[in-house]
């Protein structure tokens, strides 16, 4: 399976923002990444490369990490279970990646994906999804894969419940080597997301 070292895939996704993409109301999930976006632009050379790690992740069916820790998830597949949500009263902590906690950030706690972790969460009971940042372990509970912020929370329509049903596709997920590899997410991410996901590995997992 090919690996990318950030600097590779920090160039091949700068050079995406150079494509034409058709906007995003315009085409299906499938679509908003990949060849049928990038249909009629030039490719970058590693694209095609990431694209097959990316699409392989996806088809693969989701795991479910056990227990209140798990060992650390560097394989990009997707994770299914519930999530929950940090409450006002974390804001300023400091997260276990060495963070302040912002209640207004895109921050997440995963009990197994590393620091610097991009994934794409979907509420599996109305479809909404949002974009975190992995930056702190948890939940403690052991039936729940995320915690995400009160912001994140909002956008997936959890407030109310609590706790969801979710899945979370990994975007950009750090390598202990210093690498980072395409997760299952990449497969439908598009070009700007790509490019968030890479500078977040690049900066957080550091």
């Amino acid at each position: 399976m090919p690996r990318l070292c950030v600097v590779q895939w920090a160039a091949m996704a700068a050079a995406l923002m150079a494509c034409t993409e058709p906007p995003r109301d315009a085409v299906t999930p499938h679509a908003t990444a990949g060849r049928d976006a990038l249909t009629g632009s030039v490719l970058p050379p590693d694209w095609a490369g990431v694209l097959e790690v990316a699409e392989a992740l996806d088809s693969l069916p989701p795991v479910t990490p056990r227990g209140r820790r798990g060992p650390i998830d560097h394989s990009g597949r997707k994770q299914v279970g519930h999530a929950s949500f940090y409450s006002m009263g974390f804001e300023g902590r400091k997260m276990a990646g060495g963070r302040r906690f912002d209640p207004n950030a895109d921050n997440a706690a995963s009990k197994t994906l590393p620091f610097g972790t991009t994934a794409r969460v979907t509420n599996l009971e109305n479809g909404r999804s949002a974009i975190v940042t992995v930056e702190d372990r948890g939940p403690a509970h052991g039936g729940r894969v995320l915690d995400v912020s009160p912001k994140v929370a909002k956008q997936l329509d959890i407030t109310a419940r609590g706790v969801a049903p979710v899945v979370v596709a990994p975007i950009a997920v750090p390598q202990p080597d210093g690498g980072v590899k395409p997760g299952a997410g990449a497969a439908r991410a598009t070009s700007e997301e790509l490019r968030r996901a890479v500078e977040a590995a690049a900066t957080i997992a550091r």
